[in-house]
């Protein structure tokens, strides 16, 4: 451990520091998060392929022993997110709600996002925000994978977000870039790579980044950040400053995990409530979408889909690409989106191809034709290949009864449509 990062956690643990530097010896809590948008979480208890112990802050959230939980086939099914414990805290202190427009500034990888997600039950509008552009892709694919169908995915500056969305969003949540502290255990190379330096850097960062959050944010709305730190330059002091900065922002919850506290890492948490006051009207964007699009898209759902159990929404064109938008959505020009709404599919050669992310939206049920496969076609599936299999045009391929990608039916076999950057 660093020197100077020991003599500062002794100075701010005083008697604890043994039992936390002792902790720092051991193996990193690991966990997953049931997606409540496709079961709950006594259905996962029944069917989880390893055993599960309830993460105390979260209904969602188990402590599991599985090294490589993302190999099972429930994981593409997008069933569950591997998640650590104690970042599992924040989201709830939130509270999003149906039918909120919820911003998560810094969303990527996603855990928090689709936290958020199944906290809205589909209902309002998401934006799922990260400023890397490597980073949003797998941002994207989280997004996918879990069927969330009322984000919008984008990649921005904040600070150029708060500029287009001065007072939109019922609630916020500011999961900072942070110097890690509370991710040593995990990450041992860290802590000897760790300075006051950086810990001061981050924390200008994360006060210029909660600025930007607080112009965006509704008259009696509610902000979070949080962190995966220690530092109060980070934490307590970055706080205390936006709250004397803002004095209509009442501080209402603070939550600071220790791994030798609980099981977990480290973890940092703040709720703010914004002072009630006249709000802004935004009026919703109208979109287009292509004719011919829409027609191989309808003559397609007619073969294929249950449409009640299309969310509701608004059909938009993007290229070649069709998508469901959420009620009400702003629009989107001029904002790099990666997605907006749910990607039903592609018109091309006059032909419509369905997107992945379609066949994760929804349960089998909404499929008129699905592929039951065993353990050992799933393991094929998602390697790409073909299955045998009888019937004839799309169909959903499940396993243990959801949906993890499509294939299509043909001279007794599955053609596999499962995205090429997503086998293993």
């Amino acid at each position: 451990m660093n020197e100077r990062y020991s003599e500062r956690m002794r100075a701010q643990l005083g008697d604890e520091f043994a039992a936390y530097a002792a902790c720092l010896g051991g193996a990193p809590a690991r966990g997953i998060r049931v997606n409540m948008l496709k079961l709950s979480p006594q259905e996962f208890c029944a069917a989880a392929p390893f055993p599960l112990e309830p993460v105390p802050w979260e209904a969602s959230g188990f402590y599991i022993e599985e090294e490589k939980p993302g190999k099972s086939p429930l994981h593409d099914a997008g069933l569950f997110y591997v998640q650590e414990p104690s970042a599992m805290c924040a989201a709830p202190l939130l509270a999003a709600a149906p039918g909120e427009r919820v911003l998560d500034l810094c969303s990527a990888p996603g855990g928090k996002g689709t936290q958020l997600a199944q906290a809205m039950r589909g209902q309002g509008i998401l934006v799922l925000n990260e400023k890397m552009p490597d980073r949003a892709r797998i941002l994207l694919q989280n997004v996918e994978r879990m069927g969330v169908t009322n984000a919008v995915v984008t990649c921005a500056d904040p600070a150029a977000l708060a500029d287009r969305f001065d007072g939109y969003f019922d609630k916020i949540l500011v999961d900072a870039p942070c110097s890690g502290e509370g991710m040593l255990r995990k990450e041992a190379a860290a802590a000897a790579e760790w300075s006051e330096q950086n810990v001061l850097m981050c924390a200008d960062r994360q006060a210029k980044i909660l600025e930007s959050a607080a112009r965006m944010l509704a008259p009696g709305g509610a902000l979070v950040y949080s962190t995966c730190t220690f530092s109060r330059e980070e934490d307590e002091d970055n706080a205390a400053r936006f709250a004397a900065a803002h004095p209509d922002f009442v501080k209402c919850e603070e939550i600071k995990l220790y791994p030798h506290r609980v099981r977990g890492e480290g973890h940092y948490a703040v709720r703010f409530t914004c002072a009630a006051g006249e709000r802004r009207i935004f009026r919703p964007a109208k979109f287009t979408a292509d004719r011919r699009a829409v027609a191989a898209w309808r003559a397609f759902a007619a073969d294929f889909l249950d449409p009640a159990a299309l969310p509701q929404g608004q059909l938009a064109s993007f290229g070649e690409a069709l998508c469901l938008l959420p009620p009400g959505l702003f629009a989107l020009d001029g904002l790099k989106v990666l997605r907006a709404g749910l990607a039903l599919g592609f018109f091309r050669g006059g032909r419509f191809e369905p997107a992945h992310a379609l066949a994760l939206a929804l349960p089998r049920a909404a499929f008129a034709r699905a592929y039951d496969c065993s353990d050992e076609e799933i393991a094929r599936y998602l390697r790409g290949e073909e299955l045998e299999a009888e019937g004839k045009g799309w169909c959903a391929v499940c396993c243990r009864g959801y949906p993890v990608g499509l294939g299509k039916l043909a001279g007794g076999r599955l053609k596999n449509h499962y995205p090429k950057g997503l086998r293993h």
